[in-house]
């Protein structure tokens, strides 16, 4: 994840927060179904710990890192994409050309899973970086996101009973530029951008000292905002983390912090999700959520100690669950979000 600023406002109620724009409260799939309900039911954080735990594996197995590029991160892929094809759905791991700055190129993978049920017209997004930094095995930022998402992923299936698509991507090259999410966003023809109804960006999940940061429909302008649309995408992902008993924050996208950025210049309505990096926590964020104030999100933040025995197995559970209860909501919702 590259740096974010905690630049947040708290909701004014966990179940009923004020809308962001004037017809939030009309977009926003109003009655979770039985996919949803089941869903979250079956999603837990101990599952998502067992993807986390084998990225660990593989990053002390290749130099301690999952950097792109490198032969930890090429594991990471095949581990992923296995985990997916295992579930039922349609994966691909589609490449592209990394140029580094000594003039060197890579070929490196993405990888994108998508269900075979569902509107390929009304496409429901999630996704989260593979990659980690150089210095460290990169397990809450970001094997968190990944983990999340392949547990809500298992228990879905690839077939799930619902009207609209949904595609789960992880990402290579976050760390470097978010170059793969630039990629596969320049590498679609023009009408699947339209196709993509929302993308949901999970950046560092599972934070030591965790605090619960949902973007999408906050700030001045599209840049810190999302695109119209995002302000519903923020809305569900605050109404799925009241959920689990935690009230969130709001915080603004930053320009080129994570993934979310090639889909909001392409104007598709994106929230996101994050448990704090390198800023520190307040003693109101402490009050709100337990924890240290005072102290920082994530001491080992791009570092070798970002390591699984590190990491918060509650923020992960409570996360989990509402990124499952928020991509379920969509995707068995029939309205469509405003763009």
């Amino acid at each position: 994840m590259v740096h974010l600023l905690a630049a947040a406002v708290l909701f004014a109620g966990c179940t009923s927060p004020r809308p962001a724009g004037p017809d939030a409260s009309a977009q926003v799939p109003a009655v979770a179904g039985a996919f949803r309900s089941q869903l979250v039911e079956e999603v837990t954080g101990t599952g998502a710990l067992v993807h986390l735990e084998a990225l660990q594996r593989i990053a002390d197995a290749h130099d301690g890192n999952r950097a792109t590029p490198g032969p930890g991160y090429d594991a990471s892929v095949d581990y992923v994409a296995g985990v997916l094809r295992d579930a039922g759905f349609d994966v691909s791991t589609p490449s592209f050309v990394l140029h580094s700055d000594d003039g060197e190129r890579a070929t490196v993978r993405n990888v994108v899973a998508q269900t075979r049920t569902g509107d390929p017209q009304q496409v429901v997004m999630a996704g989260a970086h593979l990659d980690s930094v150089p210095e460290g095995p990169g397990i809450n930022d970001n094997a968190s996101g990944v983990a999340a998402l392949l547990e809500a992923a298992i228990r879905m299936g690839g077939s799930p009973p619902v009207p609209n698509t949904v595609r789960l991507a992880f990402w290579a090259a976050e760390e470097r530029n978010l170059d793969g999410s630039v990629a596969y966003v320049d590498s679609l023809p023009r009408s699947d951008h339209g196709a993509i109804a929302l993308y949901l960006n999970l950046d560092m999940l599972a934070s030591p000292n965790a605090g619960y940061f949902v973007q999408g429909g906050h700030g001045d302008d599209e840049s810190e905002t999302g695109p119209e649309g995002s302000e519903v995408v923020g809305r569900m992902l605050v109404e799925e983390l009241a959920a689990t008993g935690v009230t969130a924050e709001l915080a603004r996208f930053e320009n080129d912090g994570s993934d979310y950025e090639a889909f909001i210049e392409e104007g598709i309505p994106t929230g996101g999700v994050y448990s704090g990096d390198s800023g520190v926590k307040t003693s109101q964020q402490a009050e709100r959520w337990g924890g240290r104030a005072g102290a920082v999100f994530d001491p080992c933040y791009h570092t070798a100690c970002d390591r699984a025995a590190g990491i918060h197995p509650g923020a992960l559970d409570n996360f989990s669950d509402a990124i499952a209860g928020t991509v379920a909501r969509f995707a068995e919702s029939t309205e469509t979000i405003a763009r």
